[in-house]
């Protein structure tokens, strides 16, 4: 008998490019049938055929308090009743914008709008518009939304102008990105030496998470700031991922580093679509109406996303919030590496806050190039095997994956069972 999932991913082909609206959900990586959700609760999700699924993927890292939180839900529908959308000024916006700015050390002023991509893609016009500069660096591997200069891979050199990685994208607008090695203090200091006055910025995710899980090495992201500062060049956090999802302060506040303008997404939204960037006031203040770099957007601090986003925001500032959340994680990450070795099994695993990486590897990776080293084949492997008994983890390799609040230690240990129970009979 054919699935429900089957049936629909079936159909959805007919109607959709490739049966899915974003890439990584049509199973290519891991493949298979993708699943189709139906509803979720908590720490689980249900798809289409009733079946439940301990669910570490999270819609991809928003949902730091679980599924169908009562009090996100409650905001959303209370909101909802009085309209979904003005475009124009609601209180509920300068609310959240003044959290925005209080909670982050950087971020003096910010502008919402409604997906990550949109935020990063802002950011470097609004970047090249303050310096009067056109070139950017990013780093081979990190992930900024799907604007034409930032779909942009390395070269054929270690020092290198990038080369379009998705067709439709003009070789002219790649050269202006320059790509690096994530962790490569000496390829950064050289660029910065051979081309540092038209370098406009740097944008950089301080802790990669779309490579799967990347670190940064310590020493690497002060690098950044310091070579930024003396070049004159705006140095922008990417944390649609890492924002309010690896501490309370984001990874600028846990590394200690203040970016000159920082990019958010996910979590602020609760779940809704909703981005936001922000920085410095001097840089800021560019932005029409006040400056010449324009960006609008009719949905842009969209009342019901907003309420998603305040609620969510905050309920993480509770007391005690990211060290649960953080132990909650190690106790995944630390269970799933000593399950391993316990059977021989080459695999390590490790955390920053709510995100972890899951790795077929010795240890764990530092740059793109040694996440493209670990056992593709042993990931799919695992993640079938894990599907099966009802645990779902991102469907590829290549991405991190998410803990919430709502993930009990009993939820943990019932992982960590299934994997020691597929480590013990790998083949």
């Amino acid at each position: 008998m054919t699935s429900r999932n089957q049936q629909l991913f079936e159909l959805s082909q007919k109607y959709i490019p490739g049966g899915v609206n974003s890439p990584v959900r049509a199973f290519k990586s891991v493949g298979g049938v993708p699943i189709f959700f139906q509803r979720g609760q908590g720490s689980y999700v249900w798809d289409a055929d009733n079946k439940s699924y301990l669910d570490y993927v999270g819609s991809w890292g928003p949902l730091i308090l679980g599924h169908a939180h009562p009090d996100v839900i409650k905001a959303v529908t209370e909101t909802a009743q009085n309209g979904l959308t003005f475009g124009a000024p609601t209180e509920a916006e300068l609310e959240i914008a003044q959290m925005l700015c209080t909670l982050v050390p950087s971020i003096e002023q910010v502008r919402l709008v409604s997906s990550g991509t949109e935020a990063t893609m802002s950011a470097i016009r609004l970047a090249r518009g303050y310096t009067g500069r056109s070139r950017i660096i990013k780093f081979e591997g990190c992930y900024h939304g799907h604007d034409d200069a930032l779909l942009v891979k390395a070269g054929s050199g270690a020092l290198t102008f990038g080369h379009p990685s998705s067709a439709g994208v003009p070789a002219e607008t790649a050269a202006h990105t320059m790509v690096l090695d994530y962790n490569d203090l000496t390829a950064l200091e050289q660029a910065f030496s051979e081309s540092g006055k038209e370098i406009a910025a740097v944008i950089v995710e301080p802790v990669a998470g779309n490579m799967n899980l990347v670190s940064p090495k310590p020493g690497f992201l002060a690098a950044l700031r310091s070579l930024c500062t003396q070049h004159g060049s705006v140095l922008i956090f990417d944390e649609v991922m890492t924002g309010f999802r690896v501490g309370a302060t984001c990874a600028q506040g846990l590394y200690g580093i203040r970016p000159d303008l920082t990019t958010l997404g996910k979590v602020i939204g609760g779940g809704m679509p909703m981005a936001a960037f922000g920085g410095k006031r001097e840089i800021m203040q560019c932005l029409a109406p006040l400056g010449p770099v324009y960006q609008a957007g009719t949905l842009s601090g969209n009342p019901v996303a907003v309420a998603a986003g305040l609620t969510t925001l905050r309920l993480v500032q509770a007391a005690g919030f990211y060290e649960k959340l953080s132990a909650s994680t190690r106790q995944l990450t630390e269970g799933l590496t000593a399950a391993a070795k316990k059977h021989g099994i080459v695999f390590c695993a490790q955390s920053v806050g709510g995100m972890f990486g899951l790795y077929f590897s010795a240890i764990p990776p530092t740059s793109y190039a040694e996440v493209m080293e670990c056992n593709k084949e042993s990931f799919n492997h695992f993640f079938h095997s894990m599907l099966s008994k009802g645990i779902y983890f991102a469907p590829s390799a290549f991405e991190a994956g998410f803990v919430s609040a709502a993930h009990s230690s009993e939820d943990i240990n019932k992982t960590l069972a299934a994997a020691d129970q597929i480590f013990s009979d790998w083949k």
